[in-house]
Protein backbone atom coordinates (compact mmCIF):
# COMPACT_ATOMS: atom_id res chain seq x y z
CA UNK A 1 0.00 0.00 0.00
CA UNK A 2 0.86 3.84 -0.95
CA UNK A 3 3.21 5.31 1.90
CA UNK A 4 0.95 8.54 0.93
CA UNK A 5 -1.63 7.32 3.57
CA UNK A 6 1.67 7.47 6.00
CA UNK A 7 2.27 3.22 6.22
CA UNK A 8 3.39 0.83 3.97
CA UNK A 9 2.71 -3.14 3.98
CA UNK A 10 5.14 -5.88 2.55
CA UNK A 11 5.48 -9.69 2.45
CA UNK A 12 8.99 -10.20 2.78
CA UNK A 13 9.49 -14.45 2.64
CA UNK A 14 7.63 -15.56 5.53
CA UNK A 15 7.18 -11.97 7.26
CA UNK A 16 4.67 -9.59 6.96
CA UNK A 17 6.41 -5.67 7.77
CA UNK A 18 4.47 -2.81 8.38
CA UNK A 19 6.70 0.28 7.54
CA UNK A 20 5.77 3.29 9.77
CA UNK A 21 6.35 6.30 6.83
CA UNK A 22 4.74 9.61 7.62
CA UNK A 23 7.92 11.74 8.58
CA UNK A 24 6.71 15.36 8.53
CA UNK A 25 4.76 14.24 11.47
CA UNK A 26 6.83 11.79 13.00
CA UNK A 27 4.35 9.16 12.02
CA UNK A 28 1.82 10.68 14.21
CA UNK A 29 -1.23 8.44 13.58
CA UNK A 30 -4.06 9.42 11.68
CA UNK A 31 -7.10 7.81 10.77
CA UNK A 32 -6.66 6.24 7.64
CA UNK A 33 -3.71 4.89 9.06
CA UNK A 34 -5.50 3.17 11.94
CA UNK A 35 -7.86 1.68 9.43
CA UNK A 36 -5.19 0.16 6.87
CA UNK A 37 -3.52 -1.20 9.79
CA UNK A 38 -6.54 -3.51 11.00
CA UNK A 39 -7.02 -4.17 7.96
CA UNK A 40 -3.84 -5.81 6.91
CA UNK A 41 -3.07 -7.35 9.79
CA UNK A 42 -6.42 -8.95 9.88
CA UNK A 43 -5.54 -10.17 6.52
CA UNK A 44 -2.16 -11.87 7.43
CA UNK A 45 -4.38 -13.69 10.47
CA UNK A 46 -5.79 -15.95 7.26
CA UNK A 47 -2.33 -16.34 5.19
CA UNK A 48 0.07 -19.48 5.55
CA UNK A 49 2.85 -17.73 3.93
CA UNK A 50 3.00 -14.88 7.03
CA UNK A 51 4.65 -16.40 9.64
CA UNK A 52 5.52 -13.35 12.12
CA UNK A 53 4.75 -9.98 11.70
CA UNK A 54 7.50 -6.84 12.05
CA UNK A 55 5.85 -2.96 13.05
CA UNK A 56 9.02 -0.71 11.98
CA UNK A 57 9.24 3.25 11.55
CA UNK A 58 11.09 4.15 8.23
CA UNK A 59 12.49 6.76 10.45
CA UNK A 60 15.11 6.87 12.63
CA UNK A 61 14.12 10.14 14.60
CA UNK A 62 10.52 8.75 15.32
CA UNK A 63 9.14 5.37 15.64
CA UNK A 64 5.74 7.26 16.58
CA UNK A 65 4.83 10.14 18.64
CA UNK A 66 1.31 9.35 19.26
CA UNK A 67 -2.01 9.86 17.30
CA UNK A 68 -2.91 12.91 14.86
CA UNK A 69 -4.09 14.74 18.05
CA UNK A 70 -4.25 17.94 16.46
CA UNK A 71 -6.90 16.29 13.92
CA UNK A 72 -8.89 14.99 17.12
CA UNK A 73 -9.14 18.90 18.45
CA UNK A 74 -10.01 20.13 14.89
CA UNK A 75 -12.59 17.48 14.65
CA UNK A 76 -14.03 18.58 18.18
CA UNK A 77 -14.19 22.39 17.37
CA UNK A 78 -16.12 21.81 14.44
CA UNK A 79 -18.76 20.16 16.04
CA UNK A 80 -17.50 16.94 14.56
CA UNK A 81 -17.45 15.13 18.19
CA UNK A 82 -18.56 11.55 16.69
CA UNK A 83 -15.52 11.84 14.07
CA UNK A 84 -13.25 12.46 16.49
CA UNK A 85 -14.36 9.40 18.99
CA UNK A 86 -14.52 7.08 16.05
CA UNK A 87 -11.09 7.15 15.35
CA UNK A 88 -10.02 7.02 19.20
CA UNK A 89 -12.58 3.70 18.61
CA UNK A 90 -10.67 2.73 16.22
CA UNK A 91 -7.50 3.13 17.39
CA UNK A 92 -8.34 1.06 20.82
CA UNK A 93 -9.63 -1.45 18.43
CA UNK A 94 -6.18 -1.95 16.86
CA UNK A 95 -4.38 -1.69 19.83
CA UNK A 96 -6.24 -4.51 21.40
CA UNK A 97 -6.01 -6.60 18.21
CA UNK A 98 -2.08 -6.71 18.42
CA UNK A 99 -2.27 -7.20 21.66
CA UNK A 100 -3.77 -10.63 20.94
CA UNK A 101 -2.54 -11.41 17.64
CA UNK A 102 -2.30 -14.96 16.91
CA UNK A 103 1.58 -14.71 15.22
CA UNK A 104 4.21 -13.40 16.72
CA UNK A 105 4.82 -9.95 16.75
CA UNK A 106 7.40 -7.53 17.22
CA UNK A 107 7.56 -4.35 17.22
CA UNK A 108 11.07 -2.53 16.36
CA UNK A 109 10.97 1.16 18.25
CA UNK A 110 13.64 3.26 18.22
CA UNK A 111 13.55 7.63 18.31
CA UNK A 112 9.96 8.80 19.50
CA UNK A 113 7.30 6.90 21.17
CA UNK A 114 4.34 8.91 22.88
CA UNK A 115 0.88 8.33 23.24
CA UNK A 116 -0.64 6.08 20.38
CA UNK A 117 3.10 4.66 19.59
CA UNK A 118 2.81 3.09 22.43
CA UNK A 119 -0.11 1.91 21.95
CA UNK A 120 0.35 0.29 19.05
CA UNK A 121 3.91 -1.52 20.52
CA UNK A 122 3.39 -1.69 23.56
CA UNK A 123 0.75 -4.45 23.75
CA UNK A 124 2.65 -7.00 21.45
CA UNK A 125 3.96 -10.29 22.31
CA UNK A 126 7.64 -8.88 21.45
CA UNK A 127 8.79 -5.01 21.97
CA UNK A 128 12.30 -4.52 21.01
CA UNK A 129 13.82 -1.31 21.74
CA UNK A 130 16.50 0.85 20.50
CA UNK A 131 19.47 2.42 21.56
CA UNK A 132 18.03 5.80 21.25
CA UNK A 133 14.50 5.17 22.56
CA UNK A 134 12.80 8.21 24.03
CA UNK A 135 9.52 6.84 25.94
CA UNK A 136 6.64 9.12 27.60
CA UNK A 137 3.22 9.38 27.56
CA UNK A 138 3.06 13.17 27.82
CA UNK A 139 -0.82 13.63 27.36
CA UNK A 140 -1.29 15.39 30.83
CA UNK A 141 0.53 18.37 29.10
CA UNK A 142 -2.33 18.86 26.21
CA UNK A 143 -5.63 18.17 28.66
CA UNK A 144 -5.91 14.73 27.62
CA UNK A 145 -4.46 11.67 29.33
CA UNK A 146 -2.33 8.45 29.06
CA UNK A 147 -4.75 6.59 26.89
CA UNK A 148 -4.34 3.53 24.29
CA UNK A 149 -4.11 1.05 27.17
CA UNK A 150 -1.87 2.95 29.68
CA UNK A 151 -4.56 2.51 32.13
CA UNK A 152 -3.85 -1.31 31.91
CA UNK A 153 0.25 -1.02 31.52
CA UNK A 154 1.19 1.71 33.56
CA UNK A 155 0.11 0.40 36.45
CA UNK A 156 1.74 -2.92 36.43
CA UNK A 157 5.19 -1.45 36.19
CA UNK A 158 7.65 -2.29 39.25
CA UNK A 159 7.05 -0.13 41.94
CA UNK A 160 5.20 3.28 41.37
CA UNK A 161 7.01 4.31 38.41
CA UNK A 162 3.74 3.93 36.50
CA UNK A 163 2.21 6.05 38.57
CA UNK A 164 4.81 8.72 37.94
CA UNK A 165 5.20 8.67 34.27
CA UNK A 166 1.23 8.90 33.99
CA UNK A 167 1.33 12.17 36.27
CA UNK A 168 4.25 14.08 34.98
CA UNK A 169 4.52 12.60 31.50
CA UNK A 170 8.41 12.11 31.91
CA UNK A 171 10.28 10.84 29.11
CA UNK A 172 12.92 8.14 29.80
CA UNK A 173 15.59 6.39 27.65
CA UNK A 174 16.03 2.89 26.31
CA UNK A 175 17.92 1.41 30.04
CA UNK A 176 15.09 2.83 32.04
CA UNK A 177 12.31 1.39 29.62
CA UNK A 178 13.77 -1.69 29.48
CA UNK A 179 14.20 -2.16 33.39
CA UNK A 180 10.76 -1.33 33.48
CA UNK A 181 9.18 -4.45 31.44
CA UNK A 182 8.22 -2.15 28.76
CA UNK A 183 10.30 -3.79 26.42
CA UNK A 184 11.07 -7.11 25.98
CA UNK A 185 14.39 -6.93 24.39
CA UNK A 186 17.11 -4.53 23.41
CA UNK A 187 18.47 -5.02 20.32
CA UNK A 188 20.99 -1.83 18.49
CA UNK A 189 19.25 -0.40 15.51
CA UNK A 190 22.12 -0.90 13.67
CA UNK A 191 21.01 -4.56 13.63
CA UNK A 192 17.46 -4.63 12.45
CA UNK A 193 18.18 -5.39 9.50
CA UNK A 194 19.60 -8.73 9.85
CA UNK A 195 16.82 -9.49 12.26
CA UNK A 196 14.37 -8.56 9.66
CA UNK A 197 16.23 -10.97 7.41
CA UNK A 198 16.42 -13.41 9.70
CA UNK A 199 12.87 -13.64 10.08
CA UNK A 200 12.14 -13.13 6.42
CA UNK A 201 14.06 -16.50 6.02
CA UNK A 202 11.76 -18.59 8.37
CA UNK A 203 13.49 -18.18 11.66
CA UNK A 204 11.53 -18.44 14.87
CA UNK A 205 11.02 -14.78 15.75
CA UNK A 206 11.56 -15.43 19.95
CA UNK A 207 15.13 -17.49 18.79
CA UNK A 208 15.70 -14.68 16.29
CA UNK A 209 15.55 -12.16 19.16
CA UNK A 210 17.31 -13.86 21.94
CA UNK A 211 20.38 -14.45 19.07
CA UNK A 212 20.42 -10.50 18.57
CA UNK A 213 19.68 -9.03 21.88
CA UNK A 214 22.04 -7.69 23.77
CA UNK A 215 22.29 -6.06 28.02
CA UNK A 216 20.63 -2.93 27.95
CA UNK A 217 23.09 -0.59 30.27
CA UNK A 218 22.38 0.31 33.92
CA UNK A 219 19.16 2.73 34.10
CA UNK A 220 20.01 6.12 34.33
CA UNK A 221 17.40 6.55 36.95
CA UNK A 222 17.98 3.93 39.78
CA UNK A 223 19.07 6.60 42.08
CA UNK A 224 15.77 8.36 42.00
CA UNK A 225 13.63 4.95 41.86
CA UNK A 226 13.44 5.05 45.85
CA UNK A 227 12.07 8.49 46.16
CA UNK A 228 9.75 7.80 42.98
CA UNK A 229 8.46 4.51 45.36
CA UNK A 230 7.59 6.46 48.23
CA UNK A 231 6.69 9.48 46.97
CA UNK A 232 4.10 8.22 44.13
CA UNK A 233 2.62 5.53 46.55
CA UNK A 234 0.25 8.21 48.21
CA UNK A 235 -3.11 7.60 47.96
CA UNK A 236 -4.81 10.51 46.21
CA UNK A 237 -3.35 13.68 44.56
CA UNK A 238 -3.04 15.92 47.37
CA UNK A 239 -1.06 13.19 49.07
CA UNK A 240 1.65 12.67 46.15
CA UNK A 241 1.62 16.55 46.18
CA UNK A 242 2.63 17.02 49.79
CA UNK A 243 4.91 14.15 49.60
CA UNK A 244 6.83 16.23 46.72
CA UNK A 245 6.56 19.10 48.73
CA UNK A 246 8.12 17.45 51.49
CA UNK A 247 10.87 16.07 50.01
CA UNK A 248 11.49 18.57 47.32
CA UNK A 249 13.81 20.34 50.41
CA UNK A 250 17.51 19.85 50.20
CA UNK A 251 20.43 20.31 47.59
CA UNK A 252 21.30 16.86 46.68
CA UNK A 253 20.55 15.36 43.28
CA UNK A 254 17.36 13.11 44.68
CA UNK A 255 15.75 16.76 45.65
CA UNK A 256 15.99 18.59 42.72
CA UNK A 257 14.61 15.76 40.64
CA UNK A 258 11.53 15.77 43.38
CA UNK A 259 11.45 19.98 42.33
CA UNK A 260 11.44 19.07 38.40
CA UNK A 261 8.53 16.66 38.69
CA UNK A 262 6.40 18.64 41.35
CA UNK A 263 6.88 21.33 38.66
CA UNK A 264 6.24 19.54 36.24
CA UNK A 265 3.09 18.41 37.69
CA UNK A 266 1.90 22.00 38.72
CA UNK A 267 1.97 22.65 34.83
CA UNK A 268 -0.31 20.28 33.37
CA UNK A 269 -3.95 20.27 32.86
CA UNK A 270 -5.54 19.66 36.78
CA UNK A 271 -7.66 17.67 35.48
CA UNK A 272 -5.97 15.64 33.47
CA UNK A 273 -3.31 14.68 36.25
CA UNK A 274 -6.54 13.65 38.51
CA UNK A 275 -7.64 11.29 35.28
CA UNK A 276 -4.10 9.97 35.61
CA UNK A 277 -3.96 9.53 39.02
CA UNK A 278 -7.23 7.62 38.56
CA UNK A 279 -5.99 5.69 36.39
CA UNK A 280 -3.25 3.98 37.93
CA UNK A 281 -5.48 3.32 40.82
CA UNK A 282 -8.44 1.64 38.86
CA UNK A 283 -6.39 -0.12 35.84
CA UNK A 284 -4.75 -3.22 38.13
CA UNK A 285 -8.35 -4.22 38.49
CA UNK A 286 -9.04 -5.18 34.85
CA UNK A 287 -7.78 -6.51 31.79
CA UNK A 288 -6.89 -4.60 28.22
CA UNK A 289 -10.33 -4.96 26.79
CA UNK A 290 -11.75 -3.53 30.24
CA UNK A 291 -8.97 -0.53 30.60
CA UNK A 292 -9.27 0.21 26.87
CA UNK A 293 -13.42 0.98 27.55
CA UNK A 294 -12.86 2.89 30.59
CA UNK A 295 -10.65 5.08 28.40
CA UNK A 296 -13.25 5.43 25.51
CA UNK A 297 -15.41 6.91 28.40
CA UNK A 298 -13.15 9.28 29.27
CA UNK A 299 -11.97 10.57 25.99
CA UNK A 300 -15.39 11.15 25.11
CA UNK A 301 -16.10 13.44 27.92
CA UNK A 302 -13.32 15.53 27.76
CA UNK A 303 -14.29 16.49 23.87
CA UNK A 304 -16.86 18.44 26.07
CA UNK A 305 -15.24 20.00 27.99
CA UNK A 306 -12.17 22.53 27.86
CA UNK A 307 -8.99 21.69 29.03
CA UNK A 308 -8.42 19.45 25.33
CA UNK A 309 -8.85 22.44 23.86
CA UNK A 310 -6.96 24.75 25.56
CA UNK A 311 -3.97 22.04 25.66
CA UNK A 312 -3.45 21.40 22.05
CA UNK A 313 -3.81 25.50 21.24
CA UNK A 314 -1.15 25.96 23.85
CA UNK A 315 1.64 22.95 22.87
CA UNK A 316 0.47 22.40 19.14
CA UNK A 317 -1.28 24.93 17.39
CA UNK A 318 -0.01 28.23 18.61
CA UNK A 319 2.73 26.95 20.55
CA UNK A 320 2.73 29.64 23.26
CA UNK A 321 3.23 27.13 26.03
CA UNK A 322 0.83 28.91 28.29
CA UNK A 323 -2.43 27.20 28.77
CA UNK A 324 -4.93 28.77 30.86
CA UNK A 325 -6.75 25.40 32.67
CA UNK A 326 -10.49 24.81 34.08
CA UNK A 327 -9.82 24.33 36.76
CA UNK A 328 -6.76 25.88 36.94
CA UNK A 329 -5.60 24.28 40.19
CA UNK A 330 -5.00 20.73 41.52
CA UNK A 331 -6.44 21.19 44.71
CA UNK A 332 -10.04 22.69 42.56
CA UNK A 333 -10.65 19.73 40.52
CA UNK A 334 -13.68 17.74 42.18
CA UNK A 335 -12.75 14.07 42.87
CA UNK A 336 -16.68 13.30 42.26
CA UNK A 337 -16.51 14.53 38.53
CA UNK A 338 -13.94 12.58 38.04
CA UNK A 339 -14.87 9.71 39.62
CA UNK A 340 -18.41 10.15 37.21
CA UNK A 341 -15.97 10.28 34.12
CA UNK A 342 -14.87 6.66 34.45
CA UNK A 343 -17.91 5.18 36.11
CA UNK A 344 -20.86 6.88 33.81
CA UNK A 345 -21.65 4.38 30.99
CA UNK A 346 -21.73 5.76 27.78
CA UNK A 347 -24.69 4.78 25.35
CA UNK A 348 -22.33 3.45 22.72
CA UNK A 349 -20.11 1.69 24.96
CA UNK A 350 -16.25 0.69 23.33
CA UNK A 351 -16.42 -3.67 23.70
CA UNK A 352 -13.60 -5.24 22.71
CA UNK A 353 -14.02 -9.35 22.37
Amino acid sequence: MSSEIGVRFEKRGRAGIVTLDRPRALNALDHPMVGAMHAALEGWIGDPDIAHVVLHSANDRAFCVGGDIRAMHDLGKAGEKEAARAYWRDEYALDYLISRYPKPFVSLVDGLCFGGGFGMSGHGRYRVAGERLGFAMPEVAIGLFPDVGGTFVLPRLPGWTGTWLAMTGARIGMPDAVAMGLYTHHIPASAWPSLIEALAKGEAMKAALARFAVPAPRPTLTAFYPAIDRIFAGGSVDAVMTALDQAANGEDDVAAFVRAQRDTIRRASPTSVHIAFQQMQRGLGLDLAGCLGLEFRVVTRLLDQHDFYEGVRAVLIDKDQRPVWSPARLEDVDPAAIAAMFDQPLVDELVLT
